[in-house]
This record gives structure tokens, sequence and C-alpha cells, in this order.
């Protein structure tokens, strides 16, 4: 099961990011969203979605980014499992 999802999405202006999180935030096996506005163009923008939950369902996050005119550039991170294990920094990363 999928706990952490962070995606790389580009979406238009409208609808909102406080909309579209609003809307994930419903989808079951969701706890919990973090949108993050990171570039803004004339006509899109590019948003950092964290989802974490007990369940995440990617298709039916997909989907509703989508139906908002969205699409995912990349799945950034993923976690999954009985519990999120935290990224750790190792000694050639410092």
């Amino acid at each position: 099961m999928i706990r952490r999802l962070v995606l790389d999405v580009l979406k238009p202006h409208v609808p909102t990011i406080l909309e579209l999180a609003r809307v994930l935030g419903r989808l079951d096996g969701i706890i919990g969203v973090n949108l993050s506005l990171s570039e803004v163009d004339q006509q899109t923008e590019t948003v950092k979605i964290t989802i974490q939950g007990d369940d995440i369902d990617y298709v039916a996050v997909e989907s509703v980014i989508q139906d908002f005119g969205g699409v995912v550039h990349s799945i950034d991170e993923v976690a999954a499992g009985k519990e999120i294990v935290e990224e750790v920094e190792t000694l050639q990363e410092r």
C-alpha cells in the first residue's frame, strides 16, 4: 500500500490549488495533502503535491489532477509498506 506520494504537476491557473487540495484531500485512503506552488508561467503553474495516507490510490489521484486540467510530470517520491521510512543522508551526500 502506498503511504506517501510526491508529485510534480503542471496545471492551468484555474481551478486553483485550493480547490485541487480540497478534492484530493477527500479521496479515500488520504489523510493529508500539501500543495506548493513552485513556478508560475503565463498560462500554467508547476505545483509540488505531497500526499500522505493509509492506502493512496494513485489512479484516483491522477484522475483528479487530469480532471483539473493538469498532468503529472514526474513521481518524485513514493513511500509504501507498513510505515513510512524517512530518507537518510549518506556520507557521500554530505
